[in-house]
């Protein structure tokens, strides 16, 4: 089972490298990891998702919790949640497969960010099933790269991590 972490941490040097450690010394793996400063520049928040079982998962939120660092933590689940990832794929199109490139895109809202004689490269941005059905459908014999940010998400509604911040 893949569980999605939203972590409210202090933006220091060092928080990235202890939470990561975290994962190692746990032998926990991570899937996806995306790391930004929040609206306060005070606060970063990663998203880190990572698979295991329930108990797996839960011990990665109780391990997460008690990190100095870290002041809050949030399982996001897929119904109470926005999550996406970005995607950027250099895709072979000559002149004869270019308009069967253009069309899937546009199908996926897609769109072409550099175009060269025997290439496109296409960006996307969605949920990972969008993404992984994206990929299916191009085909590995037509990627020539692929990149990807990793997952990001917020909860959904009005309410905000930074609101249980004790000062």
């Amino acid at each position: 089972m893949k569980a999605v972490f939203s972590i409210l941490v202090d933006n220091t040097s060092g928080v990235l490298s202890r939470v990561a450690g975290l994962f190692s010394r746990r032998g926990f793996n991570i899937d996806s990891l995306t790391v930004s400063e929040t609206e306060d520049p005070a606060y970063s928040r990663m998203t880190i998702v990572s698979t295991g079982d329930d108990d797996v998962l839960d011990q990665i939120e109780k391990q997460l919790a008690k990190q100095v660092d870290v002041k809050s933590v949030k399982v996001l689940s897929p119904d109470d949640s926005v999550t996406r990832e970005l995607i950027l794929v250099k895709v072979a199109a000559g002149p004869a497969d270019r308009q069967a490139v253009i069309a899937t895109s546009d199908i996926f809202r897609a769109k072409i960010v550099d175009v060269s004689a025997s290439s496109l490269t296409v960006e996307l941005t969605g949920n990972q099933s969008k993404i992984s059905a994206f990929i299916n459908l191009l085909g590995e014999d037509r990627i020539l790269e692929l990149v990807r940010t990793g997952v990001t998400g917020l909860e959904r509604g009005a309410g905000c991590m930074s609101d249980s911040i004790e000062d």
